[in-house]
Parts: C-alpha cells; structure tokens; sequence
C-alpha cells in the first residue's frame, strides 16, 4: 500500500510540474516577417504620409488557443515612405531615419512586448504592452484581432513619450502650417 501511495505521490508531483510548466509556457507561434506587414502614418497641418517598418522577428504565445502574450522586433532601419516618390521620397526617409525623428544609427531597432492580455470577444483581445523606441520604454494600450494563423492591429503612438519632438507643436510655437502632430499610426498585419 505504502508503494502504491508513493508512486501515486510521484505521478501527481510530476503531472503538476508538467502542467504548471506548460501552461506558463504556452504555444509559441513565431511570426513570418516575409508575409507580415507593419504601416505607418503620420499627420501634419497640411496632410500626412504613409509607408512601411519590417519586423525583424516576432512571436506571439497562445494557452489553450487564447492568446496570453508576445514580443516583436521592429527594424528601424528599414522605415519608409510609401506615398512618395524621387527626390521627395529620399529627403522623408532619410529624415524618418535621422536623429530629429527614430536615430536609426543610434537606436536601429524598436520593440514591443505584451505584458497582460485580456479577451474582449471572439478572437478579439484588448492588449497592454512596452514599447521602446530611441531607448525609451512607454505603456500602450491597443486592440489585436486573431484568426486562424492571422493577427491584425492597430496602434497609436504618440512620438513625443520616445523623444521625437522635431516639428511638435507641444513643444515649439509658430509652427503653423509645418505642425506634425504628435500621434503616428502602426496597423499591423501578421502572420504565423
């Protein structure tokens, strides 16, 4: 009887080990950079731009199907703008990349981890996370939408938390119509 109760002892030990390890872990589903797609946009007094970021690597985790966190790495390097063309497309991007705006060669990459993750309907989650850009690590809040081995979202990020203040009327007066506002757009849409 006494062997019984110890390897009953051992199975449960060992089966809740296995369980609690598992579920903290989760299923990890590493993002496809190749077919993933992040775009950006930006507003001005006179209009706005638009274009695009690579990811760099990307996953996210999943307990039971529901999705329980993630962590993505966005290469800075490769910001640009998709609305434009010449001369006016390389003047922007090369003025996204400087140091007035993301300091590429300083900071060439951005990230973004899930740090709680609440479902707010089928297959829909309301999401807080860090996202650090130029070295700075702020909260956002967003909404992701999951389904099958897709993921959409979208994000407002307001520049001027990561210290990007060129053209901010928060910051300078009399800008008038060369205003950026400090709110940019991601909308995000990943596969996995």
């Amino acid at each position: 009887m006494k062997n019984v109760l110890k390897t009953l002892g051992v199975v449960l030990i060992v089966s809740f080990m296995s369980f609690s390890f598992t579920t903290i872990g989760g299923d990890k589903k590493e993002i496809k950079t190749d077919k993933s797609k992040v775009v950006w946009k930006g507003y001005k007094v006179t209009g706005s731009h638009e274009g695009t970021i690579a990811l760099k690597s990307g996953a996210l985790i999943f307990d039971n199907e529901k999705l329980t966190g993630g962590e993505f790495v966005i290469d800075m390097t490769t910001i640009s703008s998709t609305d434009l063309q010449g001369e006016y497309k390389g003047k922007l991007d090369g003025h996204l990349k400087s140091d007035d705006f993301f300091g590429v060669a300083n900071h060439p990459t951005a990230k973004l981890v899930i740090t709680k993750v609440k479902s707010s309907g089928k297959n829909a989650y309301n999401v807080d996370a860090d996202l650090t850009i130029k070295g700075s690590t702020n909260p956002v809040k967003f909404t992701i939408s999951v389904y099958g081995s897709k993921a959409t979202a979208n994000l407002k990020i307001d520049r001027t938390k990561y210290d990007i203040r060129y053209g901010s009327a928060s910051f300078f007066d009399n800008l008038k119509d060369k205003a950026i506002y400090d709110e940019f757009d991601l909308v995000v849409d990943l596969e996995f």
